[in-house]
């Protein structure tokens, strides 16, 4: 078999350009197959189709290599194309875009509208990065008094003691951070893989815009490493707000006297009291690492009005029992960012319940 088969493409398709190389190795096969100058009908035919070239632009090759031998110089049939080459596209003005309304740009079809070009020009301009796309969300209204706040918040963060060039922020592994999420007991619409023979799934709701929702009371501190293993993980724990009741009668869900959930859709700060003092707090003293049982522990919570002000008595005075020292403390209003629940856990969560 000749070497120019490795050249041919088996899918059938034609090459764009052909390589100055691939262009000397065609001219070379042609005066092989040539006889005095002159080729047979059909073998420009089937040489293009071994390189997967045209037709034509075999016969080119022939052509020029042909006229560089009756001028008695070596056969030149490297390609002519030199840098870029085609028609060149016209440029647009984008600075109008600054003049368009902000709330009249929100889609590409918006956009080619108003500068009267078309979608797929714009699209090419964003992988040249001439335009770019940008989502934007709702940022929390600060007042003055709401950035003093903050600010002073992040300067008791910084390490007592250090010069002001090594200022560094505290590990924070005495703070453990609460917050409470809403979620859904289920969508309105999800997906499930099936057998063939697997009946659909029948799901019932009264109302599919009022589908029940469930609050956890989320419970987390910094993980602790030593040596590069984790002697403390920082989970504490996550606790639904819920009641457990017997059952009063028998119905067709349940016999009488079944202990049955019952969600708590009304939340108050005497809710929130009990949970801190009966969950949270035995759980802190289940899980915090026995050698910073006597240290301060700082219970970081957003300013909710259910939440328990800092001098609750009866918190304080269950924080106290075994040693501990838990301190509650708030953090700067409207600033969910502080919180690494808001920003990290409940985000995470939302994000696998949507895919």
């Amino acid at each position: 078999m000749p070497i120019y088969f490795c050249f041919q493409r088996l899918d059938g398709g034609r090459r764009k350009d052909a390589s100055n190389e691939v262009r000397k190795l065609v001219f070379q096969i042609l005066l092989a197959r040539g006889n005095n100058g002159r080729l047979g009908k059909k073998v420009t035919g089937e040489v293009a189709h071994q390189f997967g070239l045209h037709i034509r632009t075999v016969q080119e090759i022939w052509k020029r290599g042909k006229e560089s031998l009756v001028q008695g110089t070596v056969a030149n049939v490297t390609s002519r194309k030199r840098g870029r080459s085609g028609r060149k596209e016209t440029p647009l003005d984008l600075k109008p875009l600054r003049n368009i309304p902000l709330n009249e740009r929100m889609t590409l079809e918006a956009v080619s509208k108003r500068l009267h070009v078309s979608k797929a020009k714009l699209i090419r301009y964003m992988r040249q990065g001439l335009l770019r796309r940008h989502s934007s969300s709702i940022k929390p209204y600060l007042t003055v008094v709401n950035k003093k706040t903050r600010l002073k918040w992040c300067v008791d963060m910084l390490e007592p003691g250090r010069t002001p060039n090594d200022e560094r922020f505290k590990g924070l592994f005495d703070h453990v951070f609460i917050d409470e999420k809403w979620f859904f007991l289920t969508q309105n619409s999800a997906k499930y893989y099936l057998l063939p023979e697997k009946d659909d799934p029948h799901r019932t709701s009264k109302s599919k815009n009022y589908i029940p929702c469930l609050m956890f009371l989320c419970v987390t501190a910094r993980p602790r490493f030593h040596n590069d293993v984790c002697i403390f993980d920082g989970k504490i724990g996550c606790f639904p707000l819920v009641t457990y009741e017997q059952a009063k009668r028998t119905s067709v869900n349940r016999q009488a006297r079944t202990w049955e959930v019952k969600l708590i859709t009304h939340i108050t700060r005497d809710v929130v009291r009990e949970f801190m003092i009966e969950k949270v707090l035995p759980a802190i003293r289940a899980k915090w690492p026995r050698e910073d049982i006597h240290k301060p522990i700082y219970v970081v919570q957003d300013n909710a009005p259910t939440h328990l002000e800092v001098t609750d008595p009866l918190f304080c005075q269950a924080a106290r029992q075994e040693g501990f020292d838990i301190k509650l403390v708030y953090q700067p209003p409207n600033s969910p960012d502080f919180n690494i629940l808001d920003l990290r856990f409940f985000r995470a969560i939302q994000y696998i319940e949507i895919s």
